[in-house]
């Protein structure tokens, strides 16, 4: 049993892209359905479905490959079940020079830094992607 959930679906998609699988099924939850939703809308993955009914639901995600390379080239888990660790708006920095992103849990719902700091509103800080 997996107790860091978002830790493990996203080194899931950062390995499946490593070995140049298409897509990554996993089991189904509302969080990692909006951390994939957002992470489509900024081009880390192509495309994102649930399929399945109640505990046999499945979240599929299909990955996105720039000239034969995956897009993924690293991710880092920030907040932990051990440690969780917050910002605030104005402590929302760029992640490599603007190249990546950061992922947060807000009461707006999962944003980018770069939505957060527009809607200024922090939250839990989840992981950083580029």
């Amino acid at each position: 049993m997996v107790s860091d959930t978002v830790g493990d679906f996203i080194i899931q998609l950062k390995n499946a892209g490593m070995v140049g699988k298409k897509e990554v099924s996993l089991p189904y939850s509302k969080l990692k359905h909006a951390i994939a939703d957002v992470l489509q809308q900024e081009g880390y993955v192509a495309e994102v479905s649930a399929a399945g009914e109640k505990a046999g639901k499945q979240l599929t995600v299909t990955l996105q490959y720039v000239d034969g390379a995956h897009r993924i080239n690293d991710v880092q888990r920030m907040s932990k079940p051990g440690r969780r660790l917050y910002a605030k708006a104005a402590e929302i920095y760029p992640v490599k020079y603007g190249k990546g992103r950061i992922i947060l849990s807000t009461p707006a719902g999962i944003l980018t830094g770069e939505e957060a700091r527009k809607q200024n509103v922090g939250g839990e800080q989840l992981f950083k992607i580029w």
